[in-house]
Formats: C-alpha cells, structure tokens, sequence
C-alpha cells in the first residue's frame, strides 16, 4: 500500500483555523502525540431515498464520533441547490473538514472553492468531486472492477439459464452526473462488448450509448419507464433474456416493469438482472429468485477508511492511500483510497452479509 504526506499547506492551514475561532474542542494535552484538535466534521450526504446512503451516514457519524469528533450530518433529498447551501452553512461555520457525497460532480465546485479559501479540508466520498482543486482526498470503491463484475455475472447467469443463444440484453447505466456511473458502465461494457460483437449478446432496442441508457438520478422510477418503453417497442414477439442494471434500486423499478408485462408469471421467467449496494430488498429479491445478484460494498469499512483518513489529516499524519493515477476530476488526479466491492447471488448472498454483520438472520427472514 502506498502513502502520500498530506500537503503541508493543508498542515499549516489547520493550524491557523485553530487559531482563528473553528470550533475545535478540546487541545491536546500537553506531550500529546496527537498535535490537532478534535473539532467539528461536515458530512454532506445526497439522500435518504436510497438505504445506502442511510447506512453511510450513521456509519461515518458513529465512528467520528467514537474517535472523539463532533459530527454536521446532512442530507439533501437529492436536490443540488441544497446541497449546495449545506455546504456552504459548513465553511460558514467553520467546520474543521468536509466529507462530501456529491449529488453532481460538478455542481459543487464554487463552494469548495470556498472551503478551499478557509483552509478547510475536503474528502470525496464514494462519489468523485470533478472540476476542482478543492478536492484533498478520495474514498470509494474500485468502481471500474463492480462494473466488470456485473458484466461478468449477468454473462453467468444468461449462462445458467439455458436460454438459446443470441441472448437479448438491454442495458442500464446510472445518472449521467455521477462520475461513478461512468466506471460502472465502462467496466460492464469491457466485458459485454465481445459478446455483442460477436453475436452472442443482441441489444434489440439498439440503445447502447451511455448517454441514451443513463438513468437521471438513479431514479427507479425512471427506469421503470424505459423498461416499459423497451418491452413495449422492442419485444412484442420475443422475450428479454437479461438486463444490466448497475443500482438495485433501478433493479427493483426494472423487475416490476418486466412483471407488469407478464414476466415472472405463466411459465414466462424473468430474465436475468444485475444491482449493486445489497440493499436489503434486493436482497430478499434474489434470495426469493427474482432479481439475480448484487454487487456487494461493506459501507462500513468504506466509513471507517474515511475516518481514518480524517484522523490523518487532522493530525497532520501521513494520508493512506492506495491510487494516485486512476481519479483525475479534470483539474487534478486526486489521491484515492480504494475498496473491493464483492459480487453475490443466491448461491452465497446470505453467508456473505451474515459473516459481514451486514444483516441478520431475522433481516433476511
């Protein structure tokens, strides 16, 4: 694993914000060798319309706290100009470091220019902040991997089906201002691609530009409309065999528009579908042999490299991070902690989140 000192601009910048009425709490004792103060951290959270992101944010603030920081926790209902304005209120305030999970990449860049003019730290947060050098560190996933492995399990599981070859997929990508989505679909496609090169795979809508198949929002909704649109434009004489669907949320919104037209019912089988997050519906989906996998990430190991990170740069200590080439946000390639996402589905689902604690028994009852 590779490290990066923090700047020492960042160091000397803490030191005169302490000096200068953040609210840092209580000193270091003297011959301490935890030279910063323990002030208040902002945590910027886009919604609570995903259980994910829940999740997120009590795990961060839970572990901020038992490391002896007081904790700004917001959420956005997926609305930028709030989210905006609660970032804002946090460099106003003077909260000692900004952990932020942007709504938009891009949306956020004046007020981090902000932050960046008070010497405020910023983390982003499994979603990348682009545009900007505000940005200090990055948390996430290796996001580029998940996608491989939702390619690589919608191929296993049009594999296991026995349906005939070619197979008719179509494909889902996530909301075009998530830089994530992008890895996501990126990482499917490398492993799709040859396949529908080569005839194996048939995209009947003929939907497969990035642009045309993203999903605003993540908004299962809307993708509950574009299946509808498909079903109804592109398979009034055959059926679909599988679908790419990177968030189990837009998995959920897809399999109730493929029920809505008579799959899963009458001998006619749902086709395979792919999500990300584990959610715990989706779980209880493929548990129940409706929707086929999931892309697992423990958001509380996510939290606690974030919280260690946090530590670091507050402590002005040496910043963990294991990639400084991949997450260039178009100003700067921002250093990263990466995460291994893990793939499952009804085969291993339960024995992965039970032996991770992530659910229990009674959950997934």
């Amino acid at each position: 694993m590779r490290k990066i000192l923090a700047v020492a601009a960042a160091a000397a910048l803490a030191l005169s914000l302490s000096a200068c009425g953040r609210d840092t709490g209580t000193p270091a004792a003297p011959g301490s060798s935890a030279a910063a103060v323990k002030g208040t951290i902002g945590v910027a959270m886009p919604t609570k319309t995903s259980e994910r992101w829940i999740k997120d944010g009590d795990y961060i603030k839970q572990q901020l706290e038992a490391a002896g920081y007081q904790v700004n926790l917001v959420y956005a209902n997926d609305d930028i100009p709030t989210q905006v304005t609660q970032v804002n209120d946090m460099v106003t305030k003077k909260n000692q470091l900004l952990v932020v999970a942007a709504i938009d990449g891009v949306a956020l860049k004046g007020v981090l220019g902000e932050a960046k003019s008070a010497g405020i730290p910023v983390v982003a947060y499994d979603r990348l902040l682009r545009e900007t050098d505000a940005v200090s560190y990055y948390t996430t996933f290796d996001n580029f991997k998940v996608g491989v492995q939702q390619g690589t399990s919608l191929l296993a599981g049009l594999a296991a089906s026995g349906k005939p070859k070619p197979w008719n997929v179509e494909l889902f990508a996530g909301s075009p201002d998530d830089n994530n989505a992008t890895f996501f679909f990126n990482g499917a496609m490398s492993v799709l691609q040859p396949k529908i090169d080569d005839g194996t795979i048939k995209i009947a809508s003929g939907e497969t530009d990035f642009k045309v198949v993203a999903t605003l929002r993540w908004d299962a909704a809307v993708a509950k409309k574009r299946m509808e649109n498909i079903l109804t434009k592109s398979y009034a004489s055959s059926d679909v065999n599988g679908v790419l669907a990177p968030y189990d949320g837009l998995s959920r919104g897809i399999i109730a528009a493929l029920k809505g037209s008579g799959y899963g019912t009458g001998g006619k089988a749902l086709p395979v579908v792919t999500g990300q997050d584990a959610e715990l519906e989706s779980v209880k989906s493929i548990l129940a042999g409706e929707q086929y996998s999931t892309i697992f990430k423990n958001t509380r190991d996510l939290a606690a490299a974030t919280v260690k990170m946090i530590q670091e740069i507050t402590s002005k200590s040496t910043v963990t991070v294991n990639d400084t080439k991949t997450y260039d946000n178009g100003i700067k390639v921002v250093p990263t902690e990466l995460l291994q996402p893990v793939p499952c589905d009804k085969s291993n689902c339960k024995k992965i989140l039970l032996d991770a604690k992530y659910y229990t028994d009674a959950q997934l009852a």
